[in-house]
């Protein structure tokens, strides 16, 4: 039961419920806010808004503290709330292609940790889980049913940071999002793409005793730049991964939208080059057919150049060489150019571009801009901010906490007992 509910369920008891789940709700996907921060958000009054966070506070599901003393700004200093850090945690885990990251986080937006290991290809989901275990294991305490460490806050962390060591206790908000490769058709169900799934959210569910949530992993890492990363101050967020694949995802409204059939973001596969190559999605001249880390390679080997890896091509860029500045700017103009599309469908506010080919800076973002400044409408020419993704390899498994934190089912019987078992 909600604290300072009554005990009847009369109108005004509804309405106090109903103020106290939107506040609850802003600290479980904005973390720590002020009073006035809480306002803005809520709409509530002043005085409603006290009464609804004292209550709130003290019963314990809500812990006010002001910032450390190195952080705090001149004048007094402004009282934060956020939920109980005791009250529940989340896991991340990215089921990438040749490897596994994981993170951790509690509901008070404070991370617990996260890691990474890479992996041999053709590994199965049950040797793949034992990866996962394992590196949560490694974040402080080992991590059945859902065991794992407490660390420092989220903002502005990276991964690898030494968490603190000690042992994650299950709440009503404990729960796993994962992030696997590829599109998904019943986002969420255990049978999610044409059998290659082979139970995971089960195979997970057994390991860790909690709840599973499923998505593609770069909508995932697009859902985390927009709560944490380079978008975080817009609603509106398209992103892009240049990586092995060509991907995307768009953030609406603070959401993440997949589309009818879990189909949402495959921008690589939108058709940049009528006449161009067979794409292995089945159709002809992909964005990833220019714009992937493959098709990069091949086309720099093609001209001349030597790189054994998309390392060895990004160092050939950033020491001049022209060469693998034409592949890239011919690669940024057609990603430019389908930015451009969807933006005019959309209507984003912040475009954010990651993946290993994002590490060409300018060289790359500066042909997408121009691109995209050329197809975008005119009117939102000067509007469209495009920015390299900040979370690196890690970005895929906070995206996958970030699901837990908006959109788990738990949360509607958030708080509980603490007495009370969870599954």
């Amino acid at each position: 039961m909600l604290c300072g509910m009554q005990a009847h369920d009369g109108p005004l008891t509804r309405l106090r419920k109903s103020h106290e789940q939107s506040v609850l709700d802003l600290l479980r996907k904005h973390g720590p806010l002020s009073r006035a921060e809480l306002g803005a958000h809520s709409g509530l009054s002043r005085t409603t808004l006290y009464d609804i966070v004292a209550g709130l506070v003290e019963g314990g599901t809500v812990v006010a503290a002001t910032p450390p003393a190195e952080v705090r700004r001149r004048g007094r200093p402004v009282e934060k709330l956020s939920l109980n850090p005791h009250a529940g945690e989340a896991v991340g885990i990215d089921f990438a292609r040749r490897a596994v990251h994981v993170s951790a986080i509690n509901v008070a937006h404070e991370m617990i940790g996260s890691a990474s290991e890479a992996h041999a290809p053709g590994l199965t989901w049950n040797q793949r889980a034992d990866i996962a275990e394992r590196l949560l294991g490694s974040l402080g305490g080992a991590p059945p049913r859902g065991a794992a460490a407490h660390g420092s806050a989220p903002r502005g962390a990276s991964a690898g940071r030494a968490p603190r060591r000690g042992t994650l206790r299950l709440g009503a908000l404990s729960a796993i999002g994962v992030g696997v490769v590829g599109p998904l058709i019943d986002v969420g169900g255990t049978d999610a793409r044409e059998g290659s799934l082979d139970g995971l959210p089960g195979l997970l569910h057994e390991r860790f005793g909690v709840p599973v949530l499923l998505d593609n992993n770069t909508r995932l890492a697009a859902l985390a730049e927009a709560v944490w990363g380079a978008a975080a101050d817009s609603g509106d967020v398209l992103y892009v991964r240049l990586s092995h694949g060509v991907g995307g995802g768009l953030v609406v409204g603070g959401s993440l939208h997949r589309g009818m059939y879990g189909m949402s973001g495959e921008f690589g596969h939108v058709t940049v080059d009528p006449d161009g190559v067979p794409c292995q999605c089945g159709g002809t001249g992909c964005l990833e057919t220019v714009a992937s880390i493959d098709a990069v390679l091949q086309r720099y080997r093609a001209a001349g150049g030597r790189a054994e890896d998309v390392t060895a091509f990004l160092a050939a860029a950033a020491s001049g060489d022209d060469t693998a500045h034409a592949v890239l700017a011919r690669a940024g103009t057609a990603v430019g150019t389908v930015l451009a599309a969807v933006c005019n469908a959309v209507g984003p506010g912040v475009i954010v571009i990651g993946g290993e080919l994002a590490e060409a800076g300018a060289t790359l973002i500066e042909p997408v801009e121009r691109a995209l400044h050329t197809h975008v409408m005119p009117l939102v020419r000067d509007r469209v901010r495009v920015r390299r993704a900040t979370l690196g390899e890690a970005g895929s498994a906070l995206g996958g906490i970030a699901l837990v934190l908006h959109e788990s089912p738990l949360l509607s019987r958030y708080p509980q007992p603490a007495t009370e078992e969870h599954a």
